[in-house]
């Protein structure tokens, strides 16, 4: 029977948590099971970042009921079953020189988190400031942004020529709010190639006018002082795996498995704690899940409501005519459903994943 159970990803996996709540598991099947979650090594946070609102508002939405579609992200409209907030990991080039440039910086993405076999879908490009609004000044204060893709590592006094003949973006602003987001998909795919990810460099100016300025009470003006409202930028990348996604399900019709007091084959709660598992420090949310597992006999004759196969049926009446020579058949579980895990990965970036084959919903006899 546990080697049928373990035949799925789901079940293997139900079945190696409980070992770790035992106190069973080996480490090669500790490995084993990050594997399939996705982690070379078990996460070890050395900061714990907050998470982005947009994750959250996705986790709390696909928590109960889950999407019909795990392949596809509904909330950008693109496919994908991973969703990360990268951090950036760049440096200011430098401020105020030459003096119409109020802001340079670096931008820099690891997209080492990702796997061999995703497929990127989406980056999203998030330039953040601390509040709400720049309000044009009486001169008419408007400022240019350019994003270029960096050639070459930046160096202090390198001409945005260096990075590319043209910005990626460019875009002129007197009021803005919290965030701009910019469209960084094709750039990004390219990014995965080996040493094509060089980063970008944003520039944010005032627009055809130096940075400091005469003012009306005598003295100079620093025009690019509001701009100091820049707090970070952060790249939303989508991502879709294949081999853990299925286009397709029928809905549950229930999160709860009832309780029903028989022998036969059927559902049976397990609620799995990741406090339990020692896994509370670097998974967010949920903080455990209803998994359920299969339990019970497939005696003879079968009914319909054990669900077996034809061949369970017949594997069954030979059991009746042979007990010793043929086994009954297992019970084991034939639907399951997903969850999303909000979790800190190996470079303590914020991901949002979605996990096939994680609650058994029916059982039945194979």
């Amino acid at each position: 029977m546990w080697r049928e159970e373990q035949a799925t990803l789901g079940a293997g996996l139900l079945w190696t948590l409980v070992g770790l709540m035992l106190g069973q598991l080996l480490s090669p099947q500790e490995s084993m099971l990050l594997k399939s979650l996705g982690l070379a090594t078990k996460p070890s946070p050395r900061s714990l970042a907050p998470v982005p609102p947009v994750l959250w508002r996705i986790f709390q939405k696909r928590a109960v009921p889950p999407p019909e579609d795990s392949c596809r992200v509904e909330e950008f409209n693109v496919p994908g079953n991973i969703i990360r907030v990268l951090a950036d990991q760049g440096r200011f080039i430098h401020r105020g020189e030459p003096r119409s440039l109020c802001l340079e910086k670096r931008l820099y993405f690891n997209f080492s988190a990702l796997e061999e076999g995703e497929q990127l879908t989406m980056a999203q490009l998030e330039i953040k400031f601390s509040h709400n609004a720049y309000h044009a000044s009486s001169a008419g204060q408007v400022f240019e942004l350019n994003l270029y893709r960096a050639l070459q590592m930046p160096l202090r006094g390198m001409s945005s020529h260096m990075y590319n003949h043209r910005p990626l973006v460019a875009q002129s602003f007197a009021r803005v709010h919290k965030s701009l987001l910019f469209n960084l998909t094709e750039v990004a795919k390219d990014w995965r190639a080996p040493s094509r990810n060089l980063g970008l460099i944003l520039e944010i100016a005032v627009d055809g006018v130096d940075g400091m300025l005469a003012s009306p009470a005598g003295g100079l003006w620093n025009l690019c002082s509001s701009i100091d409202a820049f707090v970070d930028a952060s790249l939303l990348v989508v991502s879709l795996n294949p081999q853990q996604c299925k286009a397709t399900r029928k809905k549950r019709n229930s999160y709860y498995t009832p309780i029903t007091p028989s022998n036969l084959c059927k559902p049976r709660r397990l609620y799995i704690s990741f406090s339990d598992v020692g896994w509370e420090n670097w998974i967010i949310a949920p903080q455990g899940y209803m998994a359920n597992y299969c339990l019970g006999e497939c005696p003879f004759p079968l009914t319909a409501e054990l669900n077996s196969t034809n061949h369970a049926i017949l594997q069954t009446m030979v059991h009746s005519l042979d007990p010793e020579g043929t086994p009954q058949p297992c019970c084991v579980p034939v639907r399951l459903s997903p969850i999303s895990i909000l979790y800190y990965d190996n470079n303590d970036n914020v991901v949002l994943r979605h996990y096939e084959d994680m609650v058994v919903d029916e059982c039945g006899c194979r």
